[in-house]
């Protein structure tokens, strides 16, 4: 991570954490081939919880991931849902993320089997919409995300692009 002033405007920016998601989801819906597009999937989201450095909250039920399987390879996501923190703010997420790795192992995560997260590329850029004056600064920056996918469970870490 990188820190301190830069003479450089052009640097990477630097990452900082934002919160630590884990989100329970149902079992998938399979919408079926969709000509020219690839394979459609809905899986509900039930909840969970989203943990930051300075503040805590629960994934409220009734979102969902929209998947569409584009190839044996790739799979490009849509999750909604939102987030009420302990304070009682709640924060609307819009999530789009792209998963790839080896057909092999692809077809594994599909079937909701287990599969070493070190052999899937899963990059998210999450957005925020939010009304409390306290976080609106999160609908003025850029965020980023890595996310592991379980058989129930989705684990996600979000960075503010500094």
């Amino acid at each position: 991570m990188q820190t301190g002033r830069t003479d450089d405007p052009l640097a990477a920016p630097p990452l900082r954490l934002l919160a630590d998601l884990s989100v329970d989801v149902g079992a998938v819906l399979e919408v079926g081939a969709v000509p020219t597009l690839g394979r459609r999937r809905l899986i509900p989201i039930l909840g969970g919880t989203a943990q930051g450095p300075h503040w805590r909250g629960r994934v409220l039920p009734g979102g969902a991931d929209f998947q569409l399987i584009t190839s044996e390879r790739v799979t490009l996501l849509e999750a909604r849902y939102v987030i009420e923190t302990d304070a009682g703010d709640r924060i609307y997420v819009e999530n789009r993320a792209l998963r790839s790795g080896p057909p092999e192992l692809i077809a594994r995560l599909a079937r909701g089997e287990a599969v070493d997260p070190a052999l899937i590329y899963f990059r998210c850029a999450p957005r925020f919409e939010v009304s409390a004056p306290a976080l609106q600064w999160m609908m003025e920056r850029l965020f980023i995300g890595c996310g592991v996918r379980h058989s129930q469970q989705v684990l996600l870490r979000f960075f503010e692009l500094g």
